[in-house]
C-alpha cells in the first residue's frame, strides 16, 4: 500500500471505529431507559460499523501478508486504538444492557 492508501485507512478505522463507539454508549442510555429491544438494534448497528473498520484494518494485514511493507505511523497505531477501543465498549455495551434488563425484570416482581 501506498503512504496515501495507509493513511486513508488510518482515518477509515478511526471513523467507523468511532462511530461504533458512540452507538453503543448511545445503546446503555437506551437500555437505562428500558428501551432492550432498541438498544439491542443499537448493538447491531455498532457492529456494523466496527465491520466496516475492521475491513480497512484487515487490508492493512492482507498487504502485508502478501509482502508489502507498511509503513508504522502514530496515526497507524492511534487508528488500531480506537479499533479496540470500540470492540470493548461494544462488548461492554451488551454486558450493561443484560444488567440493565435483568434489574428491569427483578423491579417488575417486587
Amino acid at each position: 500500500m501506498t503512504a496515501d492508501q495507509i493513511v486513508e485507512a488510518a482515518f477509515n478505522i478511526i471513523t467507523y471505529a468511532g462511530n461504533a463507539r458512540g452507538i453503543a454508549m448511545e445503546a446503555i442510555e437506551t437500555a437505562k431507559e428500558g428501551n432492550f429491544k432498541e438498544a439491542r438494534q443499537q448493538i447491531q448497528e455498532a457492529r456494523d460499523e466496527m465491520n466496516n473498520s475492521h475491513n480497512y484494518q484487515t487490508e492493512l494485514i492482507t498487504s502485508e501478508a502478501n509482502g508489502e511493507k507498511n509503513e508504522i505511523t502514530v496515526l497507524l497505531v492511534h487508528s488500531q486504538d480506537h479499533l479496540m477501543t470500540g470492540m470493548v465498549v461494544i462488548d461492554m455495551a451488551e454486558q450493561f444492557i443484560d444488567v440493565y434488563e435483568k434489574m428491569a425484570e427483578l423491579k417488575e416482581k417486587a
